[in-house]
């Protein structure tokens, strides 16, 4: 164990050793059973004399902190020693971040319907595994480009180019830590302190927070089944943040209509759009209808996408397609918040996307999404109290309930409340089902369950 120890002038260099060992004892930092590094090595890089450093090992020895053993060297006593607790501090946050924490990981219920989980059991595993340990290497252990390894952003235009018709070349790609990296980076360029920045209502929290964090006012934007009312727009925004294609989570998606509406809005305001294209690649109907990106003609749309869905939550990997004009800002930006994302895992996607892995992923998972998505809309179809809202795309779909219902907590049944995902008062009644956490075995008896919590009246105990 390297331990640090800083040595102040001449006097009693023993006593400081043996003070500083203890104090490293005594937070934890030393563990029980953790060997200590040679008195004649520990004395080297002091500069002191050997006889120095052994005087204060074996004064810890005999106040039982420390154990030599013949032959193995010097421990730390096997008596398992608590951390002290750091100091609490007196310095407090912005006033913003007052009461606001990050969330908590969860246990898992078995009827697991929660939001944003794609089932990992049907990632290919074993091949990103074998492109992951070829990108390991030397040759890798430099720093890369802020924009991101240029063989992803080269296979991510083609990708999203014929997927999804968005118009971009590589240098119009820039790599991001999943899709809230990417919100945070646009934020740092575009917003003002002060800016009025308008988001869907209901909308995805956590966009609405780092927007606010970042200065912005906030305004919530209706939404109806075509999308977000264009005409509700403040006067003063200057930024609209949007999901067209699958939105977030309603799950319906903009008309065509208001997608012209929106970018002419757009153009009058001098205004930007950000098109958040939420789990557009598991499409189970219709017609898919043309990006913001690609009908824009002004400049004024910057599209936003992420992995973390498509593979697995944990390869924080997403990108953004941005005009040339923002592009050498966000590319600052992203140097200054971290400077690039993992290069391996990017060159490793740029090999899962060249060697079709992952459309034949998105094919499997979206055949898979789409039964699960049928029986849930199946098995709830004519419920008066959960009434389900249409949907063609993605890992969930939501239910309005009726007047004077509400869901109560049930054994093991994990539902998320649509008033969770509505900035602005007066919470919408609903639940937000999500199906990449739950097979299709468990799914009936997790709406079994549900419509038993969604009772009108106080329900008994569940079976």
């Amino acid at each position: 164990m390297d331990v640090h120890i800083s040595l102040h002038g001449r006097g009693d260099l023993a006593a400081q050793v043996y003070r500083q060992l203890l104090d490293a004892i005594l937070d934890g930092r030393l563990r029980s059973g953790e060997r200590l590094p040679p008195t004649r090595e520990l004395a080297r890089r002091l500069e002191i004399s050997r006889n120095t450093v052994a005087v204060a090992y074996d004064r810890l020895v005999a106040d039982g902190f420390l154990v030599g053993r013949a032959g193995a060297g010097t421990f730390v006593s096997g008596e398992p020693v608590r951390g002290r607790a750091a100091p609490k501090g007196v310095v407090r946050p912005r006033a913003f971040w007052q009461g606001i924490e990050a969330p908590r990981a969860m246990r898992g219920a078995r009827y697991d319907f929660r939001v944003g989980m794609p089932d990992p059991r049907l990632f290919p595993i074993e091949s990103w595994r074998r492109l992951v340990a070829r990108e390991l290497r030397v040759s890798a252990a430099a720093y890369s480009s802020p924009a991101g390894y240029e063989p992803l952003r080269e296979a991510i235009s083609r990708h999203i180019g014929i997927s999804r018709s968005v118009h971009a070349g590589p240098d119009d790609v820039l790599i991001t830590n999943g899709a809230q990296q990417a919100l945070d980076l646009i934020g740092r360029v575009l917003i003002e302190p002060g800016a009025c920045v308008a988001v869907e209502e209901p909308g995805y929290p956590p966009a609405r927070l780092l927007f606010r964090s970042l200065g912005a006012r906030v305004a919530g934007v209706p939404v109806d089944a075509e999308g977000i009312d264009v005409r509700a727009i403040p006067r003063a925004a200057r930024i609209v943040y949007v999901t067209p294609s699958h939105q977030f989570p309603l799950g319906t998606p903009m008309s065509l209509g208001r997608r012209t509406a929106l970018l002419a809005w757009a153009e009058r305001r001098r205004a930007v759009v950000i098109e958040d294209d939420y789990d557009s690649e598991f499409r189970f109907g219709d017609r898919p209808l043309e990006p913001l990106q690609s009908l824009d003609r002004a400049g004024r749309v910057i599209y936003v996408g992420s992995f973390s869905k498509t593979l697995l939550p944990m390869l924080r990997l997403g990108f953004l397609v941005a005009p040339a004009s923002l592009a050498p800002a966000l590319a600052a930006a992203k140097q200054l918040s971290d400077w690039h994302s993992d290069v391996p895992a990017q060159a490793a996607l740029a090999r899962f996307i060249d060697e079709g892995l992952l459309s034949r992923h998105i094919r499997k998972a979206t055949r898979e999404y789409a039964a699960r998505h049928a029986l849930i809309a199946e098995t709830l179809a004519g419920d008066e109290r959960l009434r389900v809202v249409p949907s063609t795309a993605g890992l969930h779909l939501c239910a309005r309930l009726a007047p004077g219902v509400e869901v109560r907590a049930a054994p093991d049944l994990a539902v998320e409340p649509l008033a969770a995902y509505c900035g602005e008062s007066p919470a919408q009644p609903g639940v937000v089902l999500g199906y990449g956490g739950i097979t299709r075995d468990d799914i009936p008896e997790g709406l079994r369950r549900l419509r038993m919590a969604a009772a009108p009246e106080p329900a008994g105990p569940l079976p």
